[in-house]
Order: C-alpha cells, then sequence, then structure tokens
C-alpha cells in the first residue's frame, strides 16, 4: 500500500511539475514584457520564440480547425488575436489594408505553428473591397467560423476644429467597415449553421475622453449595432458580442504618448497598462464553444478603469499633438 502511494504522489508530483513549468515559461515573459518596452530590441526576437514554441505546450486547442478572420491582424491587438487564435489551433486570415507588409511577418509565425494563414489586402471603408475579400474566402477555405472586427482608426481632433474628412474616414472603417463585414461573414456563417462574430469596441465609447470625439461616437455606434446584429442573426446560430479594451500598450498609443505607461497606469485601478496579449483570452471565449450561449453582451477588459473613469489630460494632449506625425 505504501509503494502504491508512493508511485502515486510521484505521478501527481511529475504532472504538476509539468504544468508548472509549462505556465512558467509561457507566462514569466509575458509578464516580464509588461513592465519594460523592449519592442526593437534582442529581447523581442526571445519572446517570439518563447511564445512560437512554447505556446504549443500551453494551448488548450479550443479553435481547432476553426477558419477564423481578423481585420487589422498585422499588428496591436489584432496581431496577438491572430497568434492566440492560431495557438488554440485556429486557421487564421489577416486582413490588412493594401501596403501593411508587416501582416506577412504575424502569418509566418502562424503558419510556423503548423496552421494555415493567409493576409487578404482590402480597405474596409470600401464595400467593394470588402466583398472581393469574403469572395477570396469562400473561394479559398469554403467556410468561416469566426469574424473578430478588429481594424480600426482613432481620428484626434479638438472638438471645435472636428474635420469633416476625419470624421467620414474614422466612420468609414470603425462603423461602415464593421457593418458590412459582419453582412458579409454572417451570410458565409448562415450557410454553415452558424459562427461567431466579435468586435472590439473600446472603453471610450462609455467614458468620455479628450479630443476623441468621432472615435467614441463610432465606437458607440458599434455597441447598438452589435445588439441589433445579436437580435437578426440568433436564429441562424450565429452569435454577436463585443468587448471594448480599456488603455493598451499598442505602438500608436506608445508613440504617440512617450509616457503613456506611466500617465495612463496611474488612473487604473490594477495601477498599470494592459498588453495586447491580454485580449486574447476574452476573443478566445468568445470565438469558443466555451460561449456558446452568449450573445449581444458586451463588456470591457481595462483593469477596472471603467469603474472609475479618471483621464489623464496630459496623456491626452500628447497624443492629441502626436497624432499626425
Amino acid at each position: 500500500m505504501d509503494k502504491a502511494w508512493q508511485v502515486f504522489m510521484s505521478f501527481l508530483t511529475k504532472v504538476f511539475g509539468f504544468y508548472l513549468l509549462r505556465g512558467c515559461l509561457f507566462r514569466w515573459p509575458l509578464c516580464f514584457k509588461r513592465h519594460f518596452n523592449f519592442k526593437g530590441s534582442p529581447l523581442s526576437i526571445l519572446y517570439k520564440i518563447y511564445y512560437i514554441w512554447f505556446s504549443i505546450f500551453y494551448s488548450t486547442m479550443r479553435l481547432k480547425n476553426k477558419i477564423t478572420l481578423i481585420t487589422g491582424a498585422g499588428r496591436g491587438i489584432g496581431e496577438a488575436i491572430a497568434l492566440g487564435f492560431a495557438r488554440e489551433g485556429a486557421d487564421v486570415i489577416i486582413n490588412e489594408v493594401a501596403g501593411a507588409t508587416y501582416a506577412e511577418e504575424v502569418s509566418a509565425q502562424i503558419r510556423a505553428m503548423g496552421r494555415r494563414s493567409e493576409v487578404i489586402y482590402a480597405d474596409i471603408s470600401k464595400v467593394v473591397e470588402i466583398r472581393e475579400m469574403f469572395g477570396l474566402i469562400t473561394q479559398k477555405f469554403g467556410k468561416l467560423d469566426v469574424l473578430v472586427n478588429n481594424a480600426g482608426i482613432t481620428g484626434w481632433s479638438d472638438f471645435f476644429e472636428t474635420d469633416e474628412t476625419v470624421f467620414d474616414t474614422v466612420m468609414g472603417v470603425n462603423l461602415k467597415g464593421t457593418l458590412f463585414c459582419s453582412i458579409e461573414a454572417a451570410k458565409i456563417m448562415r450557410a454553415n449553421g452558424g459562427g461567431s462574430i466579435i468586435n472590439i469596441s473600446s472603453i471610450c465609447a462609455a467614458l468620455s475622453v479628450k479630443n476623441l470625439i468621432t472615435y467614441s461616437t463610432s465606437k458607440g455606434g458599434i455597441h447598438a449595432m452589435a445588439e441589433q446584429m445579436a437580435v437578426e442573426l440568433a436564429p441562424y446560430n450565429i452569435r454577436v458580442n463585443t468587448f471594448g479594451p480599456g488603455p493598451i500598450n499598442v505602438d500608436r498609443n506608445l508613440r504617440e504618448d512617450p509616457n503613456y505607461r506611466t500617465n495612463w497606469g496611474g488612473v487604473v485601478p490594477l495601477g498599470r497598462t494592459g498588453e495586447p496579449e491580454e485580449m486574447v483570452g476574452p476573443a478566445v471565449f468568445l470565438a469558443s464553444d466555451d460561449s456558446s450561449f452568449v450573445s449581444g453582451q458586451l463588456f470591457f477588459v481595462d483593469g477596472a478603469w471603467s469603474v472609475q473613469g479618471k483621464i489623464p489630460v496630459n496623456s491626452m494632449d500628447s497624443q492629441l499633438a502626436n497624432s499626425n506625425k
């Protein structure tokens, strides 16, 4: 009996030891990345090696064999979600605007994980290009299980100097693009028994943020649109959900405000800004069967910032001043 107990305990030790090691190897680099900006340094290359190889061990394959499309997935939150979906077993179609060659690097990383991936260049503010993109998806992949409406532009402006051209451009991508991508995706999903549409919104739709009247309006429109789509598409087993990231360390934010981490970290109750990789979990949940009875919902991933709502005004002014540089 004692020997059997020893064998059993030895087995448990090995199993839990493996999972502990697996978690540490994947999570420690991410925790390090939260506090240090090493993009462009040799450390970023090491992080990518960690991400690709150790993510294989970390995967739960919740999206195995799903065909997914992520708009604006060449960098930032979209890039993180694309890599996260691939880690969970999905084939990933990356949409970017023409000339965004950095998307090819993301696609190559996905193929290195053993998944299918392709980049389709299309301007989602133009319906004709949206329809061409979905035609290619049907032709090459045959179906579509998940659409992530991630592509978006900001359009910083002083309220009294809001420009009609900027307004039309922001609405064209953020609102019009989201709607018509959803329509074309839903046509494919309807023919294949259902799917999941995920909209990436923003905390700016719920809280007033200085110098972002156009952007905030577009994201608020996405919230109303998503609720309507959830009802319209429910009979076809198509779920529609939205989540809004809070202050996230994407390149654009760090470029426009060199003190972004400090300025925003000081007003977020968790005491720091978020990483793009921290948006992967919510997206995977909404894309997977784990959320099979979840539709028409909106939530924020923001370190409790939406509960408190303090604004670092100096950051807003800095981002406005540097938005066109």
